[in-house]
């Protein structure tokens, strides 16, 4: 009997059939942060021989029918719906692609099989990395097995897109083989563009499978302190001297480096000549790797407007909040609460705030030994797609000091690397803080609502309203203590009597 979905979290799933690999993911829910439950992938290699016959390989046709089929069943079992097959560059160029659907739809007469046209599939892509990164300005390449979509982005407004038979492939099919014969025709390819130059010091976005087999060999080459693809940005110059690395490397070599499968190895010598010719002709500045691509940008059209209007980092926090926290209305007055620490901060600084603040409860639950790491991974390794690595870093390590961590544990100290001083010591002030919150309002607005602080000159004074059960004990003078000598402030108490206090409370309201 097939799953039924939770009240409020409907299941949907998605099949996008490439031309070198199929895979199946089902989401749960329709928040602004896609939670995918369910992925997986198999290599067909369905577009090898397109080039060359003009039809779809059929041992990857037969294997398509066999795994589609799997898949349709497993949808079905975990009680998604709509279930919908995306069919990309090899079924839409080949000429029995028509046929090949016609025999899956009459296989899986209950699941939409739909050929996107190149423009629909660049629409698809483009949507989906502007919902894992909502200000993406400059240009999107979504390489396959069997084309490139191109997609002109300005400051998160979607441009002039088109197709291009640049998939991997299809490239090494065309070049023969041959990393250099296929460098002069993806030069030629892209001599046709007429606004490439418009896209010189903006970003480059980059969307696809090959792409990413890149990135981990990347990480893996640098150590670097977060393996995690999306969002993963390096710099116009460390892009091209990757793919020269990657140029220069026997298959042998490039099957060493960071796990990749034998069948991908084969793609990163002509993913390498296609990465190294953008970057040189757009003008890049950066290359961004993103996860969210095709398949995020087909849910966020059954996402309803509302939602995806929707900041996806603050959504991100909320989804953390109705997860993990005890009282849903603290996070709007901790923001309030924590404000006069940080007079000068930017919009930027303000909206991570924010975002720690309905974070800074997902501890709640877990075993007080473990808290901080337990807390800290938590938030360094969530599913929001909208946080780019440095926020990562900044909320994780807030949240770990919230839950007073030693500041020099080990397994803070990778993420410190992905932090300038300022915004690493922003990050502490604010975890202190927190934890400071905590102690005196136990994690309750009532509470809290009768304590303030305030910087006055050079001291950082907290007022305490009293008969409110709130109190200068031992532990909240130790942590504002260390919140003041982390401010370079002296750190104070002041008792204020209840009548007092609610007069200036209604005068504050008024005002």
């Amino acid at each position: 009997m097939p799953f039924t979905p939770r009240p409020g979290l409907p299941r949907c799933a998605v099949v996008d059939l490439g031309s070198n690999s199929v895979r199946l993911v089902v989401y749960e829910g329709l928040g602004r942060n896609p939670m995918s439950i369910f992925n997986e992938k198999a290599v067909l290699r369905l577009g090898r021989g397109l080039q060359a016959t003009g039809l779809l390989n059929p041992d990857g046709m037969a294997q398509a029918m066999m795994i589609l089929h799997r898949y349709r069943a497993v949808a079905q079992a975990m009680g998604a719906r709509p279930i919908e097959i995306l069919a990309t560059a090899a079924v839409r160029d080949a000429r029995n692609g028509s046929d090949f659907v016609r025999q899956l739809q009459a296989r899986m007469p209950d699941v939409s099989v739909r050929i996107l046209s190149g423009v629909e599939e660049a629409e698809f892509s483009s949507d989906g990395l502007l919902c894992g990164i909502p200000e993406a300005d400059g240009l999107l390449a979504d390489m396959g097995g069997g084309s490139m979509e191109l997609v002109r982005l300005d400051a998160g407004r979607r441009g002039n897109a088109l197709t291009l038979p640049l998939g991997v492939i299809r490239l090494a099919e065309q070049s023969g083989g041959d990393p250099s014969d296929a460098r002069l025709i993806v030069e030629g390819v892209f001599r046709s563009i007429g606004w490439f130059n418009e896209i010189a010091g903006r970003d480059l976005y980059l969307v696809g499978g090959a792409w990413r087999a890149l990135a981990r060999i990347d990480m893996a080459r640098t150590d670097y302190s977060l393996r995690m693809v999306h969002h993963y940005t390096v710099g116009r110059d460390e892009a091209r001297d990757l793919c020269a690395r990657i140029l220069g490397a026997s298959s042998r070599e490039l099957a060493q480096m960071a796990g990749i499968s034998r069948r991908r190895v084969e793609d990163l010598p002509f993913a390498a000549v296609v990465l190294r010719r953008l970057v040189r002709m757009s003008g890049a500045r950066r290359v961004v790797f993103s996860a969210s691509g095709l398949r995020e940008g087909w849910l966020m059209r059954l996402v309803p407007p509302e939602v995806r209007r929707q900041d996806a980092l603050l959504a991100a926090g909320h989804d953390l909040a109705d997860l993990y926290g005890r009282d849903p209305t603290l996070p709007p007055a901790l923001l309030l609460w924590t404000a006069a620490l940080f007079p000068y901060e930017t919009a930027a600084a303000a909206r991570l705030r924010e975002a720690a603040c309905w974070m800074s409860d997902v501890g709640s639950h877990d075993h007080p030994e473990f808290r901080p790491e337990q807390a800290f991974l938590r938030i360094l390794r969530q599913p929001g797609i909208g946080l780019d690595h440095p926020s990562r870093a900044y909320l994780a390590l807030t949240i770990a000091l919230r839950y007073e961590a030693d500041s020099a544990a080990p397994f803070l100290i990778p993420v410190r690397r992905l932090l300038d001083p300022a915004t690493a010591k922003r990050a502490e002030i604010l975890g202190m803080a927190l934890r400071l919150a905590y102690t005196l309002s136990a994690g309750t607005p009532d509470l809290l609502a009768g304590t303030r602080l305030r910087v006055e000159g050079r001291r950082l004074v907290l007022s305490l309203a009293e008969d409110t059960g709130v109190f200068a004990g031992e532990a909240v003078v130790r942590r504002l203590t260390r919140l003041g000598q982390a401010l370079d402030l002296e750190a104070a108490t002041e008792a204020v009597p209840r009548q007092a206090w609610d007069d200036r409370s209604g005068r504050e309201e008024v005002a």
